[in-house]
């Protein structure tokens, strides 16, 4: 019988390929590799990469087969009280503090769904000493931030590093529109001024005309974040993420790591992602109207040969109670690109302020001194 453990997401996986081959320790990625490192001997395990072509699913025939679709899998999720969310913990796991809010995370009883297995990913690129000296660099140009904040950026255990979810969609766009095209022209506009004599001037016109017509785009890789644990604004400031280096998924690449569960379906992704291309078109048909002004009266939009991709992209993440509200920090596991949200001293403000009026009220001071002497 096949001898098989459990990985972060609560997938098998042959136990021989995540444990040390010269201790029997358990191996974690070391990121910015493409190895299995043990933390007791310091031996390299290489992963074989996969040379498989990164896989884009039909959107539509998913839905037809999902029921029965190879594509999907069973896991068992638990959802932290605090922030809603959902990870999957290795079955020997009783306890643990939530990445996403920094509450405990007591596992109780976990939920069983079916879901749509990743096909893909990023590896974590930036390892946890380099992610730290990145979230301590933008923790330091923040201003008036709270002494406290600072003490926590030295604690490195208060980083993990984490597989969030994310939607990418291909699709060909369609869309037919009305407006109004204006072009700009010169008028000499006859006006009497304040003495009563007669004066002319030229002014800028426009002339509108009714437009209709068409326009088609192929949108590439449109990234929904998946996740709802953490600000989306902040996630997306993430990006851009170099998706050309993604590889074909491997549970081993997670060892070592948590893996959050999407809560945005693949449904609603899409209908987000209808969002994010929008601008796109209304450009593209500002672009087609012509003339010196636009405007788009309707747009009607079909979406064609639709693909996706479930991917799983690194973050370090990080959670701060400050005053009994939680901020939390994220960092791009392959850019260092820091993100987050932030608390402010009050004190440090306050203090800032009578400083500056000090010093202004020592410049007025200084002034009138000078000026008129003792």
């Amino acid at each position: 019988m096949e001898n098989n453990t459990f990985n972060e997401r609560g997938a098998a996986t042959n136990q021989d390929e995540i444990i040390c081959k010269n201790c029997a320790a358990k191996l974690v990625f070391a990121p910015g590799t493409t190895s299995l490192k043990c933390e007791f001997c310091g031996a390299l395990n290489e992963i074989e990469i996969k040379k498989e072509a990164i896989e884009e699913l039909n959107f539509n025939a998913y839905f037809e087969k999902k029921e029965k679709s190879e594509d999907t899998q069973e896991i068992t999720t638990v959802k932290c009280n605090a922030c809603g969310a959902t990870v999957t913990l290795a079955p020997n796991v009783v306890s643990d503090i939530c990445a996403f809010c920094g509450n405990p995370l007591v596992i109780k009883e976990g939920t069983k769904s079916t879901v749509i297995k990743p096909k893909s990913l990023l590896p974590f690129a930036i390892d946890q000493k380099k992610a730290l000296e990145a979230f301590r660099r933008w923790i330091n140009k923040l201003w008036f931030a709270p002494t406290a904040l600072k003490k926590y950026a030295q604690q490195s255990e208060k980083l993990s590093g984490i597989y969030i979810p994310h939607w990418t969609y291909d699709t060909s766009t369609s869309t037919q529109y009305s407006g109004q095209r204006g072009d700009d022209y010169q008028d000499t506009e006859y006006y009497t001024d304040d003495k009563g004599n007669r004066k002319s001037r030229t002014v800028t016109k426009t002339r509108w005309t009714s437009v209709s017509g068409r326009v088609v785009k192929f949108f590439n890789d449109v990234i929904v974040v998946a996740s709802k644990s953490l600000p989306e604004k902040y996630l997306r400031k993430l990006e851009p993420w170099d998706l050309d280096k993604l590889i074909t998924f491997d549970e081993k690449f997670l060892s070592g790591f948590k893996a959050e569960s999407y809560q945005v379906g693949l449904n609603d992704g899409f209908e987000t992602a209808k969002k994010i291309m929008e601008p796109d078109i209304r450009k593209l048909i500002e672009k087609d109207i012509g003339g010196d002004h636009q405007r788009i009266s309707s747009m009607n939009t079909s979406y064609s040969s639709i693909t996706f991709k479930h991917i799983l992209l690194p973050v370090w993440i990080s959670a701060y109670r400050f005053k009994e509200k939680i901020y939390r920090f994220m960092i791009n596991a392959r850019t260092g690109e820091v993100q987050g949200e932030r608390p402010y001293s009050i004190i440090k403000i306050l203090l800032a302020i009578l400083a500056g009026i000090i010093i202004i009220g020592g410049a007025i001071y200084l002034y009138y001194y000078f000026l008129h002497g003792k």
